[in-house]
């Protein structure tokens, strides 16, 4: 059984609420604080695909919205804006977490977001971070710039990339990840793109790859 709420948090004066949206599963052990890509607020399918089997496999989330797509806007709110809104959100969701241990991370811009708020100050209570396709560079122009700020996070990381993601060549996150030395763990998702989806000649499904990043997560133990 989960027990499912939705909730709103004030980012800060200037922006005010947003939503949220939280399942937590009666015997969870874990929380994951999750934010949305650029493109696709917290109820797009695949969040909610992903945190309904994260949720079998007893591991709650915290879904939220950032300003802008919480106020209709296809143009990302500024990135302090958006850094404000990630410490915010992992404020609300330790005050729900009824003591879990918790993760953040998200979707893409939500992951890097999340990183680059930590790198700055640590996230209050974090014990890793989980990005869901880390946007490495612009389509299909290879680059580990955006990737710099990642030396200054202190907590383990979990990179979950796929093999067609146009936005991470693999050529560029695996030395990344090999820099960042034992705070790093890339798992591979095989004919995944950047949403994870899998071409429909492929073997599986999917609703196999989510199973995949489902069940990564949940094996997922950063120390």
């Amino acid at each position: 059984m989960t027990y499912t709420r939705e909730l709103r948090f004030r980012v800060d004066e200037c922006c005010g609420e947003v939503s949220a949206l939280l399942e937590l599963p009666r015997n969870a052990d874990r929380m994951l604080v999750i934010a949305h890509g650029a493109g696709a607020g917290m109820r797009h399918t695949f969040l909610e695909s992903l945190c309904t089997r994260l949720a079998a496999r007893d591991v709650a989330s915290f879904r939220y919205q950032f300003p802008y797509m919480e106020a209709g806007h296809r143009a990302p709110s500024p990135r302090p804006v958006l850094l404000a809104t990630v410490r915010s959100a992992v404020e609300t969701a330790a005050k729900q977490a009824s003591a879990l241990p918790l993760l953040a991370g998200g979707k893409s811009m939500g992951g890097r977001m999340t990183s680059l708020a930590a790198s700055g100050t640590p996230l209050p209570g974090i014990r890793g971070i989980v990005f869901l396709g880390f946007p490495l560079h612009a389509p299909g122009r290879p680059s580990s710039e955006r990737g710099e700020h990642l030396q200054d996070v202190a907590v383990p990381m979990l990179f979950l990339q796929g093999t067609r993601d146009r936005l991470a060549d693999l050529g560029q996150v695996r030395p990344l990840c090999r820099a960042l030395g034992d705070r790093a763990t890339l798992h591979v998702v095989e004919g995944g793109d950047h949403s994870f989806k899998v071409p429909k000649r492929s073997s599986r499904t999917d609703g196999e790859a989510l199973d995949e990043l489902s069940d990564t997560i949940r094996s997922w133990n950063p120390r």
